[in-house]
């Protein structure tokens, strides 16, 4: 099979995509990549990137196309959303010029933002191929959360761009069972909406550690809560400060963010304002050093804001978690949070609620090793059980023969 896939983000970024298209590829189907100048998440181009290319790479056998967009920058509103315009319209450009447009099937990964479509269903229609498009983030909601978009006439029309998009689709493939209700209102017939969860890459599983990795040297002595990942508005961080500043009763409790993101600058800031000695952010580091890092830690923090649209999504960082054979404190609601619970991997408190994400740390801390061994075990094994990523390819094959 031929099979283009259309993202706004590939590698070098780091996203499930790039697993997905090996994956793919493993399998011998012949894969084509559609996606932008590499840009996440600091707002500016890779090094070896500028507007001058490269705008086609081969990465591990699979053709790349880049196309022409504006950068993120400071993620302000207005440069967002020409980021997202300017993909959409050039990656247009690119599928009539360049693109050999004889594929079997179109796979769209879709983080925000949705427009990705918009190029998807321009190249379904000049390839005839089948389109499956799979929701990570749901539009309007996610912009309406996290207050990118307060313009109600302006959520109407995305909503509006939403189910066009949806309804040129062969399938809706969704993260979230959670999903499902949101899609079907967008006028979308019930059997062309699939559940396919995440999964984590192969390179999430538990590890023992070396002696002499470097990286036991960046982590402090004590109970170790660890954050991987984005540092935004979404992870309300504000609950964690707080959370952070309601456990330093307990000296050895210590709080540690991998990761680097739009609200690093407002945390760095807070850590110092509220006299926080137990708050480390250590930057970001590439994937392949995250199972590292997270073997150093006692539990993993997955948190997001209390909205109804953050209930209904699985955060990535919570199977890559579960790979890695780690006992969870979550500061969530939903989904998520449900996944946790079902898996006895952890403990979940409401979102939003520093003294009871506090209360949660200060428990685990006091409690003997073997219960969070037993919890690391539960997490495990629940992932294999749940998530893979043999499961989505299986499934996705299974979709583009029929």
């Amino acid at each position: 099979m031929r099979i283009l896939i259309v993202t706004q983000y590939f590698w070098p970024e780091e996203f499930l995509i790039n697993e997905v298209a090996l994956g793919l590829l493993g399998r011998n189907h012949e894969v084509e990549v559609l996606t932008g100048l590499p840009n996440y998440p600091s707002g500016k181009f890779f090094q070896g990137y500028s507007h001058c290319g490269p705008y086609r790479e081969n990465y591990h056998g699979i053709s790349v196309w880049r196309t022409l967009l504006l950068p993120r920058g400071n993620s302000s509103g207005w440069r967002l959303a020409i980021n997202y315009l300017s993909f959409a319209l050039f990656a247009c450009f690119r599928g009539i010029f360049s693109l050999n447009r004889s594929f079997d099937a179109i796979l769209v990964f879709e983080v925000s933002p949705v427009t990705v479509g918009i190029p998807a269903r321009f190249l379904k229609y000049l390839s005839k191929a089948k389109l499956f498009f799979w929701v990570q983030d749901l539009w309007p909601d996610t912009l309406s959360a996290v207050g990118s978009i307060r313009s109600e006439f302006v959520l109407k029309w995305v909503g509006k761009l939403t189910s066009w998009i949806y309804r040129g689709c062969d399938r809706i493939l969704i993260q979230s069972e959670a999903f499902r209700d949101s899609v079907i209102k967008c006028g979308i017939k019930k059997d062309k909406v699939l559940y396919f969860p995440n999964f984590a890459e192969d390179i999430y599983q538990p590890i023992r550690l070396q002696e002499e990795a470097p990286e036991s040297g960046l982590i402090p002595s004590g109970f170790c809560v660890m954050f991987a990942g984005n540092i935004g508005i979404s992870q309300d961080f504000n609950t964690i400060l707080d959370a952070a500043k309601l456990t330093s009763i307990n000296p050895k409790i210590q709080w540690v963010i991998i990761g680097d993101g739009r609200d690093r600058p407002w945390v760095e800031k807070e850590v110092i304002r509220r006299s926080l000695s137990n708050f480390h952010l250590l930057g970001r580091y590439p994937k392949e050093k995250m199972p590292i890092f997270f073997s150093l830690a006692d539990v993993m923090l997955v948190s997001l804001k209390h909205e109804r649209i953050f209930s209904m999504t699985i955060p990535s960082k919570v199977q890559a978690y579960l790979a890695c054979g780690k006992p969870i404190v979550a500061s969530l609601d939903g989904e998520g949070a449900r996944i946790i619970q079902e898996a006895k991997a952890g403990l979940t408190v409401p979102a939003e609620s520093a003294q009871a994400l506090a209360e949660a740390v200060l428990f685990l801390s006091e409690l003997d090793q073997k219960y969070l061994q037993e919890m690391g075990r539960n997490a495990l094994n629940y992932y294999k059980t749940h998530f893979s990523i043999s499961y989505f390819l299986n499934e996705f094959e299974r979709l583009i023969n029929n």
